[in-house]
């Protein structure tokens, strides 16, 4: 895959330069003396490297996701950063295919984007899901190698703001941080997801079906201490390759435990963060998501009304989900939050980070999230 490198400045404007930043280092002073990754560790030298950074995004969908798919890439798209579209296994040929010469007809506008054309499949409640999180890490570790944090999104996530301003915000935090939501508090969790034990036939057949139920059941480690939390993650680079390539036994021995876990993909990345001296304390307990929970039947609402919207913008976060197709909140997301007069089709084509008014709504958030008090309060415990 070819790669555009940017060496345009960035057109920022002196007024965007508020005393934001200069309060934002001064809070990280206070919050970010946790220890980094060691120098023992294979992991990139940051000197040299542009202020701006970089996003790796994986994009999954299924079948009859790929209106979905295509419409999100183009809404986040931005040639600074990397994209990789997975549509599992149970979709047709057809539509992977589809995607594939989508992508290849904007050749000039997508060329760092990628397909993945052997598709994983794909069982929600089981551990394929979170191999195929590794399967899209391991492609973009491989393929793009500057990047600095990966961001997974599904076809039914959907921006708040425009990729200039979470750039823009983005390029005054440490690489180090991680956005993960993780909590040891596992509540009704541990008796339905950590002490059953299941198995995921998408390990072993070509077609979708619910996960086997074993009649043990376990009960919770000795060795090491379970977190949980969102799918939804913002994570380092230099935290991902420990977890693939795994200098030490910590990812590989979770990744067994997982094995057979109920929906894995809530806790692996949590509990090998927060089991590592090295990354435990690089944590930001936030997945960047804004999420409506329906009061009366207490599950995420599939399609957010025009109400929610003020909410939704107040929350400060860059992403929300989750939305069914053609909703039509998100024509309104479009025009009014990121700016697309056309229905969401615009592609960005310029190297250079234009930050709108949207960021300033983002850096509220991070100042919350980086207070000192709440930042240490709500790290790994």
């Amino acid at each position: 895959m070819k790669r555009s490198h940017i060496s345009s400045p960035r057109s920022y404007s002196r007024p965007a330069i508020s005393v934001f930043f200069v309060f934002l280092l001064f809070l990280l002073g206070l919050t970010l003396t946790s220890r980094k990754p060691s120098d023992s560790t294979p992991h990139r030298s940051l000197i040299g490297k542009s202020t701006i950074p970089r996003f790796a995004y994986l994009i999954t969908g299924t079948k009859g996701d790929v209106k979905r798919v295509k419409r999100l890439l183009r809404v986040i798209h931005h040639p600074r950063n990397y994209y990789l579209l997975h549509l599992d296994l149970e979709a047709s040929d057809e539509e992977r295919l589809d995607i594939a010469k989508y992508v290849r007809s904007e050749k000039k506008k997508f060329e760092n984007v990628m397909v993945m054309g052997l598709a994983d499949l794909v069982i929600e409640k089981g551990p394929t899901s979170l191999a195929s999180t590794l399967h899209g890490v391991a492609i973009l570790l491989k393929k793009a190698n500057d990047w600095d944090w990966f961001i997974n999104l599904s076809s039914s996530d959907y921006p708040l703001m425009p990729q200039d301003d979470i750039l823009h915000i983005f390029s005054y935090l440490p690489r180090y941080l991680n956005f993960i939501e993780h909590t040891s508090e596992l509540g009704w969790k541990e008796n339905q997801r950590a002490r059953p034990i299941i198995i995921d036939p998408g390990f072993y057949h070509l077609k979708k079906s619910n996960v086997f139920w074993a009649k043990e059941r376990r009960s919770l480690p000795a060795s090491f201490k379970l977190f949980m939390g969102s799918t939804s993650l913002a994570l380092t680079r230099p935290f991902l390759e420990f977890c693939i390539w795994g200098w030490d036994n910590l990812p590989r021995t979770l990744l067994m435990y997982y094995t057979n876990f109920l929906l894995s993909s809530e806790g692996y990345f949590q509990t090998v963060v927060c089991n590592n001296k090295d990354f435990q304390n690089t944590t930001v307990n936030h997945d960047l998501h804004y999420v409506h929970w329906d009061p009366l039947l207490q599950q995420r609402a599939l399609n957010l009304t025009v109400e929610d919207f003020h909410d939704m913008v107040q929350s400060g976060a860059p992403f929300a989900r989750e939305f069914q197709e053609d909703a039509i909140i998100l024509d309104k997301i479009d025009t009014e939050l990121l700016g697309q007069t056309d229905g969401g089709l615009g592609l960005k084509t310029s190297e250079v980070v234009k930050q709108t008014v949207s960021w300033k709504r983002l850096e509220k958030l991070m100042v919350r999230l980086l207070d000192h008090e709440n930042f240490r309060a709500k790290q790994c415990k």
